[in-house]
């Protein structure tokens, strides 16, 4: 079985695979021999939307190479449905979004997933089911260089109830989506949240 990792950078994506993955555009092959993320993670600040790649033998040692030069933020979030088979969106930043958080100190990621969506959102979480798919991205925070890795899981609502946005948290709005009413949402969005839709086949 391939193993890969797609880390976002910015308008960049990183992939780390054991062999060339298919239909990827505009992708520039990385000498692995002497590699090093933090020079390349700098060189790329005035770079254009491209994607990366770097084969190795082991791309889950590599990972765990550049996780370990990072600082790492765990957060966790969910896709949630309604009995009439919508999805919950949240509206922030501009962009349609799904709800999601950090995970605090000595919390399970799965509890962190469902606290997050009932604070974010006003909702009751009736069912947790299994992680969907783990996205990353880097940032930078108080000059250092972040690896945030997110946890997402398939949550079911009772009924479709109403939803209340947590507006302190940057949420203007919170609503259901068919998922026909989705594909219209995601030309705003962000390409980890497309990965998450593309893991459950909603896109």
């Amino acid at each position: 079985m391939a193993q890969k990792y797609r880390i976002y950078i910015n308008d960049n994506t990183l992939f780390i695979a054991d062999q060339l993955p298919k239909q990827l555009d505009k992708t520039q092959q990385l000498e692995l021999e002497g590699f090093d993320f933090l020079t390349f993670y700098k060189n790329l600040k005035n770079s254009t939307k491209k994607n990366y790649l770097l084969i190795s033998k082991s791309p889950s040692t590599l990972f765990k190479i550049i996780k370990s030069e990072l600082t790492l933020i765990k957060a966790a979030g969910g896709l949630v449905a309604n009995a009439k088979g919508e999805y919950l969106f949240i509206f922030r930043n501009k962009k349609w979004d799904l709800p999601k958080g950090k995970v605090e100190k000595g919390e399970k990621v799965k509890i962190a997933a469902v606290r997050e969506v009932e604070e974010e959102c006003g909702v009751k979480i009736e069912k947790r089911n299994e992680r969907i798919c783990r996205t990353y991205h880097i940032y930078e925070i108080e000059r250092k260089v972040v690896l945030k890795r997110t946890s997402w899981y398939h949550m079911n609502v009772k009924g479709s109830p109403k939803l209340i946005p947590q507006i302190e948290e940057g949420i203007t709005e919170a609503i259901w989506l068919t998922p026909q009413e989705i594909k219209a949402k995601i030309k705003n969005t962000y390409p980890l949240i497309i990965d998450v839709l593309k893991s459950e086949k909603l896109i």
